[in-house]
């Protein structure tokens, strides 16, 4: 079994992120989303248009 509290600890000490890089996450993290002309908000009515661009492939039966 994990003692997840260790474990954190190791996982933060691997990261490979400077500081001041933790601190930016952090604030970006706590910001609100915000939408602008060039990407406004998705309605449900939209949402329904929208169509895959690589639609999923047919398998084929093992040989």
């Amino acid at each position: 079994m994990v003692n997840m509290t260790d474990y954190r600890e190791t996982i933060e000490k691997e990261l490979p992120f400077t500081e001041e890089e933790m601190e930016q996450l952090d604030k970006a993290k706590n910001m609100p989303i915000t939408f602008d002309e060039d990407c406004p908000e998705t309605t449900p009515e939209r949402a329904l248009k929208f169509r895959r661009v690589n639609p999923p492939r047919k398998t084929s039966a093992p040989a």
